[in-house]
């Protein structure tokens, strides 16, 4: 059954995507309105935009909630930069309601939703993602650390541990960084830099495979706007290639591409295990269970956001806030972690539920 839930998921967001470049839009129909709502609210879409990778399930609630209240939710995969940027552009009606992001919401994006009047914002955690470097099942299995993805990645990479003088990347296949690796050409189908998860896979796996370089974790400490050039420049000499916000698709050229690895969010690795698999990273399999533990070195947290402002206007907007968060939904063994959500721990949950309950908005 979970595999049938999963494929629908990912068949419905590849048929959207076509219809509409990399920007995916699920839509739900109006029958009825809320059968059991307390108050008089306004029956109105309500908008959610943002990260490619809490997209399902941020879809899969909107399924939950129209069939509980007859209201309509279109989510749109805009990736979590845009998603940011859509939201803080101020309270009017074409403006959305919320956005989902897979990585926190930014300073400078949290000041310029204030700059233009979006001020009260809830912020949610949702759950737990780990980032994957996967491939089709026909290719080898891929065994790296993080110093070996950096040195894949990275547009330029020190001379040698103790000389940080930078050279233009020199490796071409994994075999020229260790011989033990596959003597495949790199190549690898990436999330864009509007994408929360190029945001994490960069701060997570880029940067701690370049602190494994003495040299550039001095660096760190003495010029941290110069490591972090050095660790977030990815190679632009076609071994990297921005796939775009459709991470369905990337599982589509993994098929079509055997020696070619795409990065995504394990949500995706989990809806297409029949024909790709993850890479271990420092010897760590890419587990629900390893990453709900920690174990697994590639993960973040996920987010939605929500304006305070529009719910009095449409209640229905804090409502599909509070179906999210339902044990049902967001709980241990509830249809979200069905669908490949890593749960937070009971006192986050509760946390979190309560800021949705009381509309609590948060500070940077």
């Amino acid at each position: 059954m979970k595999n049938i839930l999963l494929t629908s998921l990912a068949t419905t967001a590849l048929v959207l995507a076509g219809c509409g470049g990399e920007k995916s839009t699920s839509k739900t129909e109006t029958k009825s309105k809320p059968a059991t709502a307390a108050k008089t609210v306004k029956v109105a879409d309500i908008r959610v935009v943002g990260s490619s990778t809490v997209y399902p399930f941020s879809t899969k609630v909107a399924q939950e909630f129209k069939n509980k209240t007859g209201l309509n939710v279109i989510v749109e995969s805009t990736g979590s930069g845009g998603g940011h940027k859509l939201f803080c552009e101020g309270n009017g009606e074409n403006t959305p309601d919320m956005t989902n992001s897979s990585r926190r919401q930014k300073k400078s994006e949290f000041d310029k939703c204030g700059g233009n009047g979006v001020n009260d914002i809830i912020e949610v955690k949702v759950g737990y993602d780990g980032i994957v470097l996967a491939n089709t099942l026909r290719a080898p299995q891929m065994n790296l650390t993080l110093k070996q993805i950096f040195q894949a990645f990275a547009k330029e990479v020190p001379l040698s541990d103790t000389d940080c003088t930078m050279q233009a990347n020199p490796y071409k296949t994994w075999a020229d960084i260790d011989p033990a690796l596959p003597a495949t050409l790199i190549e690898a189908y990436g999330p864009p830099p509007t994408s929360g998860t190029r945001d994490a896979f960069v701060e997570v796996a880029m940067e701690g495979g370049a602190k494994t370089y003495a040299c550039l974790a001095a660096l760190k400490k003495s010029d941290k706007s110069a490591f972090k050039a050095a660790s977030h420049t990815l190679r632009e000499d076609g071994r990297w290639i921005d796939a775009g916000e459709n991470d369905n698709a990337i599982v589509q050229t993994l098929n079509n591409t055997p020696s070619a690895l795409g990065i995504f969010g394990y949500s995706f690795l989990d809806q297409n295990s029949d024909s790709v698999k993850g890479a271990n990273v420092n010897g760590i399999e890419p587990t629900f269970e390893n990453i709900a533990a920690g174990d697994y070195g590639i993960s973040r947290s996920l987010f939605f956001y929500v304006k305070k402002a529009k719910v009095a206007a449409n209640q229905g907007i804090q409502d599909y806030a509070l179906e999210f968060t339902s044990e049902e939904a967001w709980g241990p063994g509830g249809y979200l972690e069905e669908i490949g959500l890593v749960p937070l721990q009971d006192d986050e949950r509760a946390q979190y539920r309560l800021a949705v309950e009381n509309l609590t908005p948060y500070q940077q």
